[in-house]
């Protein structure tokens, strides 16, 4: 007899090397935990509906805890000739409890089962990741409350261009992650569905209860349509978006990151427990784990692309090829899961070097803004004060100063509505303390937004 679920059909064995290639335990034996979940509620279900008896379930569901325990603790070595977790579970226990163990699969197909697995590994996933993004955006929320008050350059086209709280610039981070965060909480509407009992691909004559499962499964709702039920991937395409566009957010703020560490900038000094050296340049401290979360946003991106092409030209049902949902899947999951750890714990060590980032908003041109909108202040029309501002931003390049260095005579000498008091007013700390629009950058502004982001955090 053939050691397969499906050898009676077939004449021949394929040949070792077809086995492997047609072979998942090497990555889906990540989802015995889920498999013998979904089991022992399917053992649970067929018992209580009379299609089994309960000491056939009772040894079914012991059996699949003892196999359980033994995987984990490395006492058991699944086969690739019998393809999958499925079979291996399943063949592991017709050893141990006999022909009882045969029983197990009644009403049920690889199809149903292997999507009841993907969705509670995903749901699983999904509610780690959460946590993780939420204990993330309290480190940052931390950061900025030390920070309201430090004054740095913020940047358009990587050009410096106004003065800005830095608690206000690393809080656009917490933001982008409430975001992802409303992404991941959302798609659990979508993941938190049971397949099981949808069979292979049109239910099943049995008398099952596929309500039942879902209870014991903890799913809140239920596939309508068993052929939907057996070939949706939808739920995985979201989460691989969802993914990747959280790990895209982090490869801006890693960029950041990389170039704050900069000798040109020196706004921040990493903690050595997040760098690295040089194998030939002793004095280089490099941005590493940053530098590879920046990487590997083309790794989670690929899986996404992948999973799409994969769908693209699938007809209902099931088709092998959805065996390539997973591989991708569990890769991406513990990459942003490694990169949101990563990425707390260097937010948490840094160094922000507050004396530098106020000595560079006095040496540069990011109040030019300001002394436009002064000359507006007294009436000026701001296409003409803006003209102004720009002749005088000449002047001081060709003279090597700045706006704060300006004589008073030279500023009349542009327009004679500027007074002594525009000294006081191009301060970076009274350029931001005019800032008092909603959302702005100004110090209350900050203050107001922080306590958005705590009240936030404390629902959560």
């Amino acid at each position: 007899m053939s050691n397969k679920a499906w050898g009676g059909r077939f004449e021949a064995q394929p040949e070792d090397w077809v086995d492997d290639f047609n072979a998942s335990i090497d990555f889906d034996k990540n989802l015995i935990n889920q498999d013998v979940q979904g089991s022992i509620a399917h053992a649970t279900m067929l018992a209580n509906q009379s299609i089994i008896s309960q000491d056939e379930a009772e040894a079914i569901i012991k059996g699949l805890k003892e196999i359980q325990k033994d995987f984990n603790e490395g006492h058991i070595e699944f086969k690739a000739s019998l393809e999958d977790i499925h079979l291996n579970i399943e063949h592991e226990l017709i050893q141990r409890i006999g022909e009882a163990g045969g029983k197990l699969h009644t009403g049920r197909s690889r199809n149903d089962q292997v999507a009841t697995d993907m969705h509670l590994y995903t749901k699983g996933q999904v509610q780690h990741i959460i946590e993780l993004i939420e204990s993330f955006q309290h480190t940052i929320v931390n950061l900025a409350d030390q920070h309201v008050e430090t004054i740095m350059p913020g940047y358009t086209h990587l050009q410096r261009a106004q003065p800005i709280s830095f608690a206000h610039h690393v809080l656009t981070y917490f933001w982008m992650l409430e975001r992802d965060k409303g992404r991941f909480e959302d798609s659990l509407k979508r993941i938190d569905i049971s397949p099981l009992g949808a069979a292979a691909l049109s239910g099943t004559t049995h008398p099952i209860d596929r309500h039942e499962t879902q209870d014991l499964l903890g799913f809140a709702h239920i596939y309508e349509n068993s052929l939907d039920a057996v070939s949706d991937r939808d739920y995985i395409v979201e989460t691989l978006h969802n993914i990747s566009l959280t790990m895209v957010h982090l490869s801006r703020f890693a960029e950041e990151i990389i170039f704050w560490s900069t000798d040109e900038a020196k706004f921040i000094t990493l903690s050595d427990s997040f760098s690295t050296g040089s194998s030939i340049m002793p004095q280089k401290k490099n941005p590493d784990m940053a530098e590879l979360i920046r990487g590997k946003v083309g790794r989670t991106t690929g899986h996404l692309m992948s999973m799409l092409v994969t769908l693209k030209g699938l007809p209902l049902a099931y088709n092998k090829d959805m065996q390539e949902d997973k591989e991708g899947l569990f890769d991406a999951i513990h990459t942003i899961k490694g990169s949101l750890r990563i990425f707390e714990g260097m937010v948490a060590s840094m160094t922000v070097n507050t004396d530098r980032l106020s000595e560079t908003v006095k040496k540069d041109f990011s109040n030019a803004t300001e002394l436009a909108d002064y000359l507006v202040s007294k009436h000026v029309p701001f296409r003409t004060a803006h003209e102004i501002v720009g002749k005088i931003v000449l002047d001081c390049i060709h003279q090597g100063i700045y706006l704060l260095d300006v004589p008073l005579s030279e500023y009349q000498s542009h327009h004679s509505s500027i007074e002594e008091d525009i000294y006081d007013y191009l301060t970076p700390e009274n350029c931001l303390k005019r800032r008092k629009s909603y959302g702005s950058t100004g110090q209350e502004s900050v203050k107001h937004q922080l306590e958005v982001a705590k009240s936030l955090l404390a629902k959560s």
